[in-house]
């Protein structure tokens, strides 16, 4: 089996992300699963075009798009992508689009394919704090969540993905906000490589 996780670089104000970090801690190889890592741009479209890019050159089995959540208290896997970039704040390439579709044929959501309830009954049950989310919000996450997803669909309809959100970690110094520590959320993203591992699809 092959999964292809990526996270992305630091953006607004941070020059840290959990989810780029977590990359260069993962083997290649973990319970018989080639890993392949990706580290992103945040920034609409370009994100997407890399992830296209590998999902042809790499052919994995499953896709897991990683990226921050700050403010939750835990590992919060994303339940549905929705069809629009409506950025809080400019991403990394000085875009901020307001209420535009991110592809325009494609349909309004999609729904993640991961296990959802096994990866979170597998995490709580090694003491990661872990839940479902019912919004990936409307930046270059969810962009890249509903882009992946609606790319495997209509090319690959065979390959899983979807989106997981980490929150914090004390090396981005938000001591006001809930943090998980680094080996926990490596600890979190090696079950979920378990789990696919050991998944039928």
């Amino acid at each position: 089996m092959k999964i292809l996780i990526s996270g992305f670089e630091p953006f607004g104000n941070d020059t840290y992300n959990p989810s780029m970090e977590v990359l260069k801690r993962l083997p290649d190889f973990w319970a018989g699963t080639e890993i392949k890592k990706a580290v992103l741009p945040v920034v609409r479209f370009e994100s997407l075009r890399i992830m296209e890019d590998l999902i042809e050159a790499e052919r994995p089995d499953a896709v897991v798009s990683l990226g921050l959540a700050a403010g939750r208290k835990g590992i919060t896997i994303e339940r549905t992508a929705v069809n629009i970039d409506d950025f809080r704040i400019k991403d990394n390439g000085s875009n901020q689009p307001h209420d535009e579709r991110i592809i325009k044929d494609a349909p309004d959501a999609w729904f993640t394919s991961l296990p959802y309830r096994k990866l979170i009954a597998a995490l709580n049950e090694k003491g990661v704090q872990a839940s479902l989310s019912e919004s990936a919000g409307t930046f270059v996450c969810n962009h890249v969540f509903f882009g992946v997803r609606n790319y495997c669909m209509q090319n690959h309809p065979e390959v899983i993905s979807g989106f997981i959100h980490l929150p914090c970690t004390d090396e981005m110094g938000k001591s006001d906000l809930p943090e998980m520590p680094m080996d926990m959320i490596v600890k979190a993203m090696l079950t979920v490589i378990e789990v696919l591992a050991g998944t039928q699809f």
